[in-house]
């Protein structure tokens, strides 16, 4: 059966009809986002708007801070593990959270994050070695602890409260629970499956040995501790009435995260803002607004920021480490050059 699965997900990668249903998706998504944010906010106070940012408590703000940045430094993580897994593990950490830090900061505002984040983490690890094959497969396990983490804290969340996924699929909550345990099986049958004997995937030098069961597990955690930080920090930015539980808001901001990941908006902009509206409908609007901008700024602007300004400054500094080590090559070459002209000279000094 998997090689019957896999033929035909061949047959659809020479079509390239799963590139054509993937553009479909991502249009419907987001022209869907666009109408509702059309009918939404047609009614947008802006004074009241600001009024909520200017009120919005600062040691809320400081706190959400603190969980963005423990978000991050998780995701360090992803790559760190993705390097021990394809065999490079004496790249050092401080050089794999440079990577995944500048990688995802900037993925997930310029969009298209397999692509630019791609080419961040290359253009960082190629300098200890690791060829584009290499970055290729580390993305490939950095993104299958991704999508292991949301299948977790979603299959776990919509079971637990389903009404919260209702929301924003709008589907009855029997369905969405039934959709839980459907992702739960698949999670535990994958894990099942990696645990019983050593799995490979691709082919040829693409060949990636995926990680075991209970490297498994770790790569579960690592993705839930992730998403966790994430979702808590979208809570603690919203408004303290009326008080909706923190696995309701987890679940959607989840949904909505996935959501603007598969329409491959940056930043899932516009996306992922409509599923919040639709999700967190019991909010007074300009409030909510005000909790997913400061969100924004905190998860998207500022780290933006301090990966471009890290990069640049790497570039620099290699660039100038590069220079000298070049005029130290074309010092030494002058240097030998010149050698035999003086030991001949001497020679003929002393006839």
């Amino acid at each position: 059966m998997l090689g019957s699965i896999r033929r035909t997900i061949a047959v659809l990668r020479e079509r390239q009809i799963l590139q054509k249903i993937g553009i479909v998706i991502s249009i419907t998504i987001i022209a869907t986002a666009c109408y509702i944010l059309y009918h939404s906010l047609q009614d947008l106070d802006f004074d009241d708007l600001m009024e909520a940012l200017r009120d919005t408590d600062r040691r809320a703000i400081a706190l959400a801070a603190l969980c963005v940045a423990a978000a991050y430094f998780t995701l360090t993580f992803y790559d760190l593990f993705a390097l021990r897994t394809i065999g490079h593990g004496e790249v050092p950490y401080r050089i794999a959270a440079l990577a995944g830090f500048s990688s995802y900061s900037i993925g997930h505002n310029v969009g298209a994050s397999v692509f630019t984040g791609g080419a961040v983490r290359y253009r960082i690890y190629s300098a200890w070695g690791l060829s584009a094959i290499d970055v290729a497969k580390l993305c490939f396990v950095a993104g299958l602890t991704f999508w292991l983490g949301n299948a977790a804290v979603l299959g776990i969340g919509v079971l637990y409260h389903p009404e919260a996924a209702a929301s924003v699929d709008q589907l009855p909550p029997v369905v969405n629970r039934i959709i839980a345990v459907v992702i739960l099986l698949v999670l535990v049958g994958y894990v099942v499956w990696v645990w019983l004997k050593p799995r490979r995937v691709g082919r040829g030098t693409w060949t990636v040995t995926l990680p075991g069961g209970p490297l498994t597990l770790l790569q579960i955690a690592i993705g839930i501790i992730d998403l966790g930080f994430c979702a808590l920090a979208m809570f603690i930015l919203l408004p303290d009435e009326p008080h909706v539980g923190f696995v309701v808001v987890a679940v959607i901001f989840v949904s909505a995260t996935l959501l603007g990941f598969a329409s491959h908006s940056p930043g899932g902009l516009g996306v992922f803002d409509a599923a919040m509206l639709i999700g967190l409908w019991q909010f007074d609007k300009e409030e909510l607004l005000a909790g997913m901008l400061l969100f924004r700024v905190l998860y998207y602007l500022v780290p933006f920021v301090l990966a471009v300004t890290l990069l640049t400054l790497r570039e620099v500094i290699v660039g100038a480490r590069n220079k000298r080590v070049q005029e130290a090559l074309a010092a030494l070459d002058e240097t030998t050059k010149q050698r035999p002209t003086i030991l001949r000279d001497q020679g003929d000094g002393g006839i």
